[in-house]
């Protein structure tokens, strides 16, 4: 053919040149076309495929609080889903797949993250695994069903007339009867050496937080908080724990001074106190002391579960009222009643006083001029304002530890670990609310909850 095209004329030669690139643009637009239609034909199976195989993205909204986690919607269909998650509570929660090994950080109150479950395609179980918190109710299930079948927003709003009913037949409830009471004076035994022995037993119980709603609880005794222990300064004390929980345990004597091998800090002061063992704390009183005992082993799960209890060192009761009795606040210098608090908002528990969630919280009684010294503890995680109606306490001492100059307050700030000695004198009839001014851990859209009691004025 070269040979062919090498001999003709040159205007055949042009002429066929001419053909020959014709020719040649068709054959490449052809071929350009095959390939374009060849590329197409790889795109289009190629998205017939992505079609037929296509992964929906499902984002959906939770809300976590004291104590639950609601879906909106709670039925997704299958394939990549991303929670919006927000924290419309008072303390941190998160959220967790277990099964797939996902989570988020802690979320403080108030607060979102986004949760990325990537593909599934069956139930999934969603818990907030903060301690204690799934006990407390904060474990749902994600369900997965047809797209067409998602559950429309499952949120309630209350009318004003509705929210009424629902917070007046609340209250009306209280004081609501549960079973278990803690706080119960334990009484020593006392040994020929002249020591006063306490017995305690740390075990796993069921405790009605209140009425209906039982969580395991962690005791002392089978109390939550743990019983009173009192002792006076000079006394030789012993107290012999005996472990009964599914793991090993300690005990911290917080705010008492003691040798410091039984500060009760393993592995450093001692060993851990094994499941089925038994430990001797031994020391002599000092000091006068507004004390509280706790675990300090696994303590964020122990402690608001409820391992604690209040161990008072001297009579209270009289130098409170000595402190008071500078400022006049009392005519006769008694105080008829002296009570221990015990804050918690953590844990199996939650958010309580005294181990009791309203309106299972006791109230308590006086009559006009009567006094009572009210000991705070707070064994929670958060600071709790606690607040009183009437009448002003009379704050007088701090961990122990007598004001120079006690003064006036309806609100007291106590902080995670501390003790707050305040003196109350009744003035005006009535029932008194009395509660933590966090809004969040006294009132819910169902009315008064949580850290609320009150004080009858008779």
């Amino acid at each position: 053919m070269w040979r062919t095209v090498m001999y003709m004329s040159d205007a055949t030669s042009r002429n066929d040149k001419s053909g020959t690139l014709l020719l040649s643009m068709m054959l490449a637009v052809t071929a350009a076309v095959v390939l374009v239609l060849g590329a197409l034909g790889v795109v289009a199976v190629a998205k017939g495929d992505a079609t037929s195989t296509q992964i929906l993205t499902t984002t959906i909204h939770a809300t976590v609080s004291e104590f639950k986690i609601v879906f909106d919607p709670a039925t997704v269909p299958a394939g990549n889903v991303v929670i919006d998650v927000h924290n419309i509570g008072s303390v941190e929660h998160n959220l967790v797949a277990k099964s797939l090994g996902k989570k988020t950080s802690n979320i403080l109150s108030m607060g979102s993250a986004k949760l990325d479950l990537g593909k599934i395609d069956s139930a999934v179980e969603l818990i907030c695994d903060i301690p204690g918190h799934v006990e407390s109710g904060m474990k749902t299930t994600l369900n997965i069903g047809a797209a067409n079948s998602v559950d429309a927003p499952t949120t309630e709003v209350m009318t004003p007339a509705q929210m009424d009913k629902a917070m007046e037949e609340v209250a009306l409830k209280f004081p609501e009867k549960t079973k278990g009471i803690g706080n119960q004076e334990l009484a020593p035994t006392i040994g020929a050496d002249g020591v006063k022995e306490f017995a305690l037993t740390a075990s796993i119980i069921d405790w009605e937080v209140e009425a209906g709603v039982v969580v395991k609880g962690w005791a002392y005794n089978g109390q939550i908080p743990g019983p009173i222990m009192h002792a006076n300064v000079g006394d030789k004390i012993r107290i012999v724990l005996k472990n009964e929980l599914t793991e090993s345990t300690s005990l911290h004597l917080h705010g008492i001074r003691v040798p410091n091998a039984m500060d009760g800090v393993d592995p450093y002061t001692q060993k851990a106190i094994l499941t089925g063992e038994t430990f001797l704390y031994e020391f002599t009183a000092i000091e006068p002391a507004v004390g509280m005992y706790h675990s300090h082993h696994n303590a964020q799960v122990q402690v608001p579960n409820g391992l604690a209890g209040a161990l008072i060192i001297g009579d209270w009761k009289t130098m409170a009222m000595q402190a008071a009795g500078t400022k006049g606040i009392d005519t006769d210098g008694k105080a008829e009643q002296e009570v221990m608090m015990v804050l918690n908002d953590a844990g199996t528990i939650g958010l309580t006083l005294n181990g009791k969630s309203f309106p299972a919280t006791s109230p308590y009684s006086l009559k006009v001029g009567e006094t009572m010294v009210v000991h705070y503890f707070n064994e929670g995680l958060m600071t709790h304002p606690m607040h009183m109606h009437q009448p002003s306490g009379l704050v007088v001492a701090r961990d122990g530890a007598v004001l120079d100059s006690p003064y006036f307050a309806d609100t007291i700030n106590v902080a995670p670990g501390e003790r707050w000695t305040v003196v109350y004198t009744a003035q005006d009839p009535g029932v008194w609310a009395w509660h933590c001014h966090i809004l969040t851990h006294a009132e819910t859209p169902m009315g008064m909850k949580y850290m609320v009691t009150a004080l009858i004025v008779k």
